[in-house]
């Protein structure tokens, strides 16, 4: 299930996995990269919030197993990550009869506010097909970040660890900033 939203505002939003070998990192930043054989499948920004899909290699976003949506909403720093997945809740509800509520559990990420949680629908009607997909939301202090991990199907015991395991690990952090610490990025093949 594919649910694109809409803020306001610009974007600047820093991936690893397109970092140039020297890159310094500058202000706030989300950490978060493509899993192994994924590609761009869509990069846009509309209204203040900038969003990229990865898909498997050989896949589309129109046509795929799994997916990554990564979105940014600029200066949002106003939204708060248990309310803006429990209102994401809400609206799968409604677009996926037989959905069941799912614990919106609360954190933190490198010192940030965040929560995450877990949806599946038993049978999307534009698909056709069952989704499971997994969201993390992250609330910095310039901006507010979703990262959510899908797949098109009943999602295997291997699939549901694979997807917390990769969420787990997306994070931000602010350059300077010893609550929020950025890594050293080192040039590669070094």
């Amino acid at each position: 299930m594919r649910i694109r939203w809409v803020a306001i505002g610009l974007i600047a939003f820093f991936c690893l996995a397109a970092a140039p070998s020297q890159a310094q990192l500058k202000g706030e930043n989300l950490l978060v990269a493509p899993p192994a054989g994924f590609k761009v499948g869509y990069k846009g920004a509309n209204n203040g919030m900038n969003m990229m899909e990865w898909v498997p290699a050989a896949e589309t976003v129109q046509n795929w197993s799994e997916m990554v949506t990564v979105q940014i909403f600029v200066r949002r720093a106003d939204l708060d990550p248990a309310q803006f997945l429990g209102k994401l809740q809400q609206q799968w509800l409604a677009a996926c009869p037989g959905s069941k509520l799912a614990s919106i559990p609360t954190g933190k990420a490198n010192g940030y506010t965040a929560a995450t949680m877990m949806l599946h629908c038993p049978l999307l009607a534009a698909t056709g097909k069952p989704e499971t997909t997994m969201f993390r939301a992250i609330k910095g202090n310039d901006s507010f970040y979703v990262v959510q991990r899908a797949v098109r199907a009943v999602a295997s015991p291997d699939q549901v660890e694979k997807m917390k395991q990769y969420l787990g690990e997306v994070s931000v952090c602010e350059a300077g900033s010893p609550q929020h610490p950025c890594p050293d990025l080192k040039p590669l093949g070094r």
